[in-house]
């Protein structure tokens, strides 16, 4: 099952390039014809980097103190300072500012790699933004968060994790609708900001290198403030993203834009491609990074990913789609050679308008006035953490003002105005996949025979290579014409059907309460979910994204052809089919329920929360931020569904949540306050408070098959009765 996703989602990849011709209207008859053309285009983008905050009004400061002064150096007629500027409320960019000899000629933010200081691109072996200086550019140089894991968890708690830094930051920004990459590109427009503030009429550009190319291509396409643009090491095919740092994980990316339609977004300004089509490059120009350290004792969790070298033919390939999209067969320019350095001149020529003769730098590494560098680090991954944090804490408003227009007058008038929630939870939240039209083409074999049941194993088709499967459980009692509700009951993770359904031993966890339920005379039916096998599954989360899918979105699908074929069964109620679902399967319990309206009842159980908060505190035991369970993480999530919003969903369907005290995956106060929102929608605004209940019990993480149960006959019946 796992296997056939990965194939499925392969061949969407590789499609990816020519499905998103579907996104794009191109009118390359004017210049301004062509920016209008694009601007849907251009807004889609920046909601998927989370460029969504209003930034502060300009300001730059020098840094300084009785042992560090601002200025750090001086160096070929250039001054470097220690700067820092303003960006969003509590945030700050950080790094360096150089002030040219003469009046500036032009105004340029100049990006090092993640895992560069700022200052090694102004006094390292390749000083490019210290070669701008000098030729007259006012420069500025952020600082960027790092892939080390030293600061990556908590101090209160002490305890912390192997995740980078960047993937630290960027899990829980994309909870919230912003990744680590917007972040950035913030601090870059920020600069812009600020040149803008200062000289206007000057020419603005970036220029980055590996992380601070990607940057600057996507502020590029952002902000047409941004004159010129360089992109050095990073340019090429993104097909294989699953396969980088999970910091690059930007949703939906690939459905719109590859690197091609980023560059496009640049048009008619320029763009500078470091190494150039068609010139071969030394591999050890680009930035590699082998992936999270492990082994560190007490240290875990972190998502696998790793950069390598991108072939020219990649570049190339991109390139050509660039220009094609432009309207012209190519734009080589043979004054720039791909090396093993940033190549300056090319990006000086075009931004200072004179030419420049191809020259590496003759400046030696300068004696510099450092600013301590870890604690600089620091400042920054503080700031974007504690940024995040509040808006974990102000999302609930966020949600409140989101859900203004749902109306609770009488419960049909409420699921009515349900239905663009619905939509957008499916489309924008999970990913919707097309509608499965083949055959369901079912196979059966019985695997039980028990007193008063008989149980099957079931494979049903959803998509190439795509299918579900699962265990049926068919009551022996069952009377020509009688019709029975059925339960559905969902594992968690990692587990199997047969964890539920086993009728020889009440399994761990689940008390094999499907056959309990069976034996009861219920229908039963357990699926299998395909969270199994640890990070093979998770990377399906990591295909999908780009492609705006999840493994959800595979699930609501597994889930819609599991009901399809039991509503042909001749014992089965079509009206009458619930959903009972433990751990991974309560996770299931809120969202598939929540899209698909022919499950009757959700009881989830040993997963509701305070999710969002379960997903991106920093300080909360049991979150994932200290887990290995990357997969959890679903796009701008905080923003607009929280569980008692996928609840909203449920209603007025029966919906229950069932609690062990010390179930370790949250505690009862965080799981009460949630719930508490649901009861009063319930029982408050729609009238309907017998529809909803939740049991707290001694126990741990499991089922417990008493409220529950009497929750299930109560509102499907007691079956053969």
């Amino acid at each position: 099952m796992v296997d056939g996703i990965h194939a499925y989602l392969d061949r969407e990849l590789a499609a990816s390039p020519t499905n998103r011709k579907q996104h794009w209207k191109i009118d390359l008859s004017s210049p301004e014809a062509f920016q209008k053309s694009v601007s849907p285009n251009r807004a889609r983008l920046q909601k998927i980097l989370g460029v969504v905050d209003a930034r502060v009004a300009p300001n730059l400061e020098y840094i300084a103190g009785p042992d560090h002064p601002a200025l750090v150096a001086e160096v070929a007629g250039c001054k470097v300072y220690a700067v820092r500027w303003a960006v969003l409320p509590g945030v700050d960019g950080e790094g360096l500012l150089i002030e040219p000899a003469g009046k500036p000629v032009a105004n340029v933010i100049a990006v090092p790699h993640a895992d560069q200081t700022p200052e090694a691109i102004v006094f390292g072996s390749d000083p490019f933004a210290l070669d701008l200086a000098r030729e007259g550019c006012r420069v500025i140089v952020p600082t960027l968060i790092s892939r080390d894991d030293t600061l990556s968890g908590s101090a209160r708690l002490n305890r912390y994790t192997n995740l980078p830094q960047r993937e630290y930051v960027h899990r829980m920004a994309y909870e919230m609708g912003r990744t680590l990459a917007g972040y950035e590109v913030q601090k870059i427009l920020a600069a812009v900001d600020w040149f803008s503030a200062q000289s206007a009429k000057l020419p603005v550009g970036v220029i980055g290198y590996g992380d601070g190319g990607m940057l600057a291509l996507y502020s590029a396409a952002l902000d047409e403030r941004i004159h010129v643009a360089q992109v050095s090491a990073y340019f090429g095919r993104r097909e294989k993203l699953a396969e980088e740092p999970i910091d690059r994980n930007v949703w939906g990316l690939l459905h719109e834009f590859g690197v091609a339609e980023l560059g496009l977004l640049v048009h008619p300004r320029e763009l500078i491609l470091d190494p150039a089509p068609f010139e071969k490059c030394d591999p050890k120009f680009w930035p590699t990074w082998a992936g999270p350290v492990t082994g560190k004792p007490g240290r875990g969790g972190a998502a696998p990913g790793s950069l390598t070298a991108q072939p020219y033919e990649a570049v190339n390939h991109e390139a050509e789609r660039m220009y094609a999209l432009r309207g012209i067969k190519h734009q080589w320019s043979e004054r720039v050679k791909g090396g093993i350095e940033v190549d300056r001149n090319h990006f000086l020529a075009a931004i200072t308008g004179q030419k420049h003769d191809e020259k590496k730098s003759d400046t030696p590494a300068a004696p510099h006035k450092v600013h301590d560098p870890a604690a600089r680090q620091k400042r920054q991954f503080d700031q974007l953490v504690a940024f995040t944090q509040k808006l974990w804490r102000d999302s609930e408003f966020v949600r409140k003002a989101y859900w203004k227009s749902a109306n609770t007058a009488p419960p049909d008038a409420w699921e009515k105005s349900c239905e663009p929630y619905r939509q957008y939870f499916h489309e924008d939240v999970i990913g919707k996949l097309p509608e499965p039209t083949g055959a369901l083409n079912p196979h059966t074999r019985q695997i039980y025979d028990e007193p008063k049941w008989t149980g099957y194993e079931v494979t049903l088709d959803v998509y190439p290579d795509v299918f579900a499967y699962g265990v049926l459980l068919l009551p022996k009692d069952l009377k020509p014409g009688e019709k029975r509700p059925v339960v559905v009951c969902q594992h968690g993770l990692e587990g199997r059907p047969t964890d539920v359904t086993n009728p020889k031993e009440k399994t761990k966890f689940y008390n094999s309460f499907g056959a309990a339920l069976a034996d009861r005379g219920y229908i039963v039916y357990a699926p299998q979910n395909p969270y199994i096998f640890e990070t093979h599954f998770r990377q399906l989360l990591r295909k999908g994204n780009p492609l705006k899918l999840s493994l959800f979105s595979f699930i609501v699908r597994q889930h819609q052809r599991t009901i399809d074929w039991l509503e042909t069964l001749p014992g089965v109620d079509p009206k009458k089919i619930a959903f009972y679902g433990l751990s991974y399967g309560g996770k299931t319990a809120m969202r598939v329920p929540a899209i698909e309206k022919r499950y009757c009842l959700s009881i989830c159980s040993g997963d509701f929360n305070e999710w969002v908060g379960k997903v991106v505190a920093a300080d909360l035991p049991m979150g994932y931020m200290f887990t290995r369970e990357y997969d959890m993480y679903e796009f701008d999530l905080g923003s607009t569904f929280n569980y008692a919003e996928m609840a909203n969903l449920i209603a007025p369907r029966p919906f229950m949540v069932e609690r062990g005290h010390d179930d370790g995956v949250g505690i009862d106060e965080m799981i009460a306050y949630e719930y508490a929102k649901i009861r009063y929608l319930y029982a408050n605004r729609l009238k309907i408070p017998d529809r909803t209940t939740i049991e707290f019990r001694p126990g741990g993480h499991e089922i417990f098959a008493k409220g529950t149960f009497d929750f299930l006959d109560k509102h499907l019946g007691k079956p053969g009765q």
